[in-house]
């Protein structure tokens, strides 16, 4: 299931990430790994605001799409 279908307030296990490799590393820059634990903060407008180890970070409804959980 992507993550952009996750709500808000769910925890979830990242499992797998698609994608070109540079979106990956993008991805994986920001903290967004395989077995990363990941919470929704809120949605709006379809972007998503995640928390990801100590930070908090916004992903538009594609990039979530390409997370899996």
């Amino acid at each position: 299931m992507p993550l952009s279908m996750a709500k808000p307030g769910e925890t979830v296990t990242i499992r797998r990430i698609t994608g070109k490799d540079e979106v990956r590393r993008h991805l994986a820059e920001m903290g967004f790994v395989v077995d990363a634990v990941v919470t929704v903060v809120s949605e709006l407008a379809g972007s998503l605001i995640l928390q990801v180890k100590d930070s908090r970070v916004a992903l538009d409804q594609r990039m979530a799409g390409r997370i899996l959980i």
